[in-house]
């Protein structure tokens, strides 16, 4: 099948209220008559050229950009020296994200790269995981021994493995926030920003299926998915309910500990997620920001004396990470900054602060603060 008209109308359906990735996801679905090879060269093809759009002539026809990207795709994959560091970051990133953040050559060229695959085991099945699927290697020991980097080509979504609850697929820096949270069997948690809940199952499995996790989101479509994903994983031990920061809070509960995975501008998923390089923009990161500001306040007042507040987002801009936690711990004394082990490297610093790069562990960039409640 020529797969090109479906990759151009898939690009040209793209914009900033329609993100590239939930059009390619509407668009196979649609075309059944699809192989999974025919899915994956379309979904390669399109990734790539938002990837490599800045090195694009706009004026050539959407075909020949079409192959130029591919073709600056398979270079790097091969020869990545080849390509200079200053013209990396000058024309695969937006102008103005250089004002709002350390942008490195390391950062631009793991842009630059195709995503790895992250697989969180079900607690203990790391290694069963590992030996059913094939292609996978565990990132380190311990807890860690359940998190897999997964090399193979099968669609992970259709194996029995997954439908049986044996394992998620999440981002390796998504599986560091929930370690650095740390909670407890029997505690009550809210991830007061659950979203599809990767992280809500994580935080379930740390408790061992005990105690109790609120999970809320401002979007009732994310919450369905989170049933769906709670239902397949067998975890039962949590309540989910609509909340943004402008309603009323969504329960009277103290928490042990509050999550709060706020909207952000996302720079650090750009691997992942290239067309949204070209739609985001520096307004976007002053605007969320003042978001996250209002979600940690809110949220904060649920923390119990003695609990937890952890705030992350996955993105590196300074206004967004830094700022805001500042920002909080000026006009919040009461909450104390906790040096916690680092949850990817025993080797690094203790730290209430973290900030992964994709060139460091292969996953997402994302910033997580982490503090204890004084007791009075």
């Amino acid at each position: 099948m020529d797969t090109l008209p479906l990759i151009q109308k898939i690009i040209q359906g793209s914009d900033r209220e329609h993100p590239a990735d939930a059009v390619l996801r509407s668009t196979l679905k649609a075309q059944r008559a699809l192989s999974r090879e025919e899915g994956s060269e379309i979904s390669r093809a399109v990734f790539a050229f938002y990837r490599w759009r800045g090195w694009l002539r706009p004026d050539d026809a959407l075909a020949s950009q079409l192959e130029q990207a591919s073709a600056l795709a398979r270079k790097y994959a091969l020869a990545p020296s080849a390509f200079k560091d200053d013209e990396l970051i000058r024309y695969s990133l937006p102008s103005w994200v250089t004002e709002v953040a350390e942008i490195t050559p390391a950062f631009a060229r793991a842009l630059q790269q195709e995503p790895r695959i992250w697989l969180r085991a079900r607690p203990g099945q790391g290694r069963e995981v590992a030996e059913t699927l094939w292609d996978c290697s565990p990132f380190g020991k311990g807890p860690l021994a359940d998190v897999l980097e997964y090399k193979g080509t099968k669609d992970l979504f259709r194996t029995r493995q997954f439908h049986a609850g044996h394992f998620e697929l999440q981002d390796l820096s998504s599986i560091a926030v929930g370690l650095v949270c740390a909670p407890k069997p029997g505690e009550t948690w809210w991830d007061a920003c659950a979203g599809e809940g990767g992280k809500t199952l994580h935080l379930a499995d740390l408790m061992q299926n005990r105690g109790l996790i609120w999970a809320t989101d401002r979007a009732e479509w994310r919450l369905r998915r989170l049933r769906l994903r709670t239902a397949r994983a067998h975890v039962f031990n949590y309540r989910s309910a609509l909340w943004n920061a402008e309603g009323k809070l969504p329960t009277k509960t103290v928490f042990d500990g509050v999550l709060v995975d706020a909207p952000c501008s996302g720079i650090g998923t750009w691997h992942r997620n290239p067309h949204a390089r070209w739609t985001s923009t520096r307004q976007d990161v002053s605007e969320l920001a003042d978001v996250q500001k209002r979600l940690l306040h809110r949220a904060s007042s649920l923390v119990k004396p003695g609990g937890k507040l952890a705030y992350a987002t996955c993105t590196v801009t300074r206004e967004d990470t830094t700022g805001v936690a500042q920002e909080f711990e000026k006009s919040h004394p009461d909450f104390l900054p906790l040096v916690t082990n680092h949850p990817l490297d025993a080797h690094l610093s203790a730290s209430p602060v973290f900030q992964f790069w994709p060139q460091d562990f292969g996953g997402n960039g994302l910033f997580v603060a982490v503090w204890r409640r004084a007791e009075a």
